[in-house]
């Protein structure tokens, strides 16, 4: 069994993905991360000072997502990527295998800049910057939106962003599914933590290759009302299998 749990990179996710974990008992945890963003993820939660050095190799439109991302996540009270943080922790405070499943940032990212048509990149550049200042009420009204109909959302993604839709989300969904069928050949009841964004095309895959396959998508857990649990105290210090 592979359980797919949606999550979104800006929202307070932690106590309510530990209640996943707790119900679901995994055998394995799988992150949307490859190496990089997870030493880049470390980095920051230590406020370790190579992070700004390292975020100025990156290429320009991963610094833009980035740059929305911390925005977002700032009026939410948590730092990018702190549900990754919170399986990552998890999976160490529990002896469990912890898995890398995403292709590596900067080459799908260079792959992505070769391939754009210029008026593809300035939508994509004007979107980023508009970013910066939308509400939180508004992010949440475009997810309700987006839920209640996924598929016509990355139709209009696909309209607008032909190419950022096959790199960013077609083509990286294949690449962790073969990933994620790997792993289950060695862990019977695997947990994957990706974006909500991926979960449909993944099922979808999954599915075809007749692998049983659950889902929890990210308005389950922000709709899910719990107590604190004790998972949440380990420190960073992660071994992981690629």
């Amino acid at each position: 069994m592979i359980i797919l749990v949606g999550t979104g990179h800006v929202f307070d996710l932690a106590q309510s993905l530990l209640h996943v974990f707790d119900e679901e008992n995994p055998d394995c945890i799988c992150v949307e991360l490859d190496r990089q963003r997870y030493q880049q993820l470390l980095l920051k939660k230590q406020g370790d000072k190579q992070l700004s050095k390292h975020q100025r190799n990156l290429p320009i439109l991963y610094r833009l997502l980035a740059r929305f991302q911390e925005n977002m996540a700032e009026k939410y009270g948590v730092i990018p990527g702190d549900e990754m943080l919170t399986a990552i922790q998890y999976a160490q405070s529990h002896q469990f295998p912890l898995h890398l499943i995403d292709m590596d940032a900067q080459r799908v990212f260079s792959s992505l800049l070769s391939q754009m048509t210029m008026k593809e990149k300035l939508r994509f550049v004007f979107s980023s910057v508009m970013g910066l200042f939308i509400t939180k009420e508004k992010v949440e009204e475009e997810l309700d939106k987006i839920q209640g109909n996924f598929d016509s959302y990355l139709d209009e993604i696909g309209k607008k962003f032909p190419t950022i839709k096959e790199v960013l989300i077609d083509k990286r969904n294949r690449f962790m599914i073969d990933r994620l069928i790997m792993i289950h050949d060695q862990c019977e009841r695997v947990i994957a933590c990706v974006g909500d964004g991926h979960v449909p095309g993944m099922i979808k895959l999954l599915e075809e290759a007749s692998i049983d396959v659950q889902s929890i998508r990210l308005a389950d857990l922000q709709n899910k009302t719990i107590s604190p649990t004790n998972g949440s105290s380990a420190s960073f210090h992660v071994e992981y299998s690629e």
